[in-house]
């Protein structure tokens, strides 16, 4: 296999789990790097993927919670209610990701959905750190059956590119009266049934068109992601605890306008190379390089 591209999907692993579980939407970067790097993937079945590496971090490193709360639920109030929080949460995005796959992996898959919902979402950060809420719930199990389902709800919006889903879901948290670092600890809970159903959903939608050697890069971003987002979860709840969210906020407001920038200015060409599907079928690859030219907007290795 290339060892180049083997580089490819290593970077690209780095770049999920580092962004997965911040709130500047690992997708949006995934897309972005995926162009840079001239990473095409066939209906961007890498990059959800290998989302599921920086889940087993999650996993890992709260496996305690987890644990209790699957031995207490035959017993335990406590942990059916955790569970059922959690499962509620879940439900919205179940839903809706059925229903709208194929259009936001066609439609918003694209440079510019990002730059803007970067952008965007910035704004937002900023925003809510300048709102004195009112705490109600300091903890995730504190968080209310209600709230659960409305904070799924509002997960739904990381359905576009670039919005973030960990963004979403602690703002939404928030803005119902969690505390902050349970916000971004429930964030992290709801990420393992949504994250794995849309792998599960991906590799069955795809499993007819993968190779072996799509199979093994998807490995290689799987194990990368996992090490940079055990890395990283540790270091966002510290951060997150003294300094809040303010600060992604800016960088995603730089980051938006300097990509759009890029666009605009003919920088980065966005629509030059042919879609995934075209390269695959002319390489009978997948998951491939796209040779001497930039992807275009609907491609990317998220």
């Amino acid at each position: 296999m290339d060892l180049i591209l083997i580089l490819k999907a290593i970077i690209m692993g780095l770049v999920e789990g580092a962004t997965e579980f911040l709130p500047v939407s690992s997708t949006g970067h995934l897309i972005l790097a995926g162009h840079f790097l001239g990473f095409a993937a066939k209906d961007n079945v890498f990059e959800i993927v290998i989302q599921t590496g920086a889940i087993i971090a999650v996993i890992l490193l709260y496996f305690s919670k987890l644990w209790k709360t699957l031995i207490g639920l035959p017993t335990q109030a406590a942990a059916r209610r955790f569970a059922l929080s959690v499962t509620l949460a879940f439900i919205p995005a179940a839903v809706l990701g059925i229903f709208l796959h194929d259009f936001i992996k066609h439609v918003l898959f694209s440079p510019y959905v990002v730059s803007v919902a970067l952008i965007v979402g910035g704004v937002v950060l900023i925003a809510v750190e300048k709102l004195h809420l009112k705490v109600t719930q300091n903890t995730v199990d504190d968080i209310t059956l209600p709230n659960a389902l409305k904070i799924g709800a509002v997960q739904c919006l990381a359905m576009v590119p670039g919005v973030s889903r960990s963004g979403a879901t602690i703002v939404g948290a928030m803005l119902f009266g969690v505390e902050r670092k349970a916000a971004a600890e429930f964030s992290f809970y709801l990420a393992i049934p949504t994250i794995v159903g849309a792998t599960v959903l991906d590799l069955v939608k795809a499993k007819s068109e993968l190779l072996s050697s799509d199979y093994m890069l998807i490995a290689v971003g799987f194990a990368a992601a996992f090490i940079s987002a055990i890395v990283v979860i540790k270091a966002f709840i510290s951060w997150l605890t003294s300094h809040g969210m303010a600060v992604f906020g800016w960088y995603r407001i730089i980051a938006g306008v300097l990509m759009l920038g890029l666009l605009w200015g003919g920088v980065y060409k966005a629509d030059v190379a042919p879609p995934a599907t075209e390269v695959a079928a002319s390489q009978d690859a997948p998951i491939a390089p796209v040779p001497g030219s930039e992807p275009a907007p609907d491609t990317a290795a998220q």
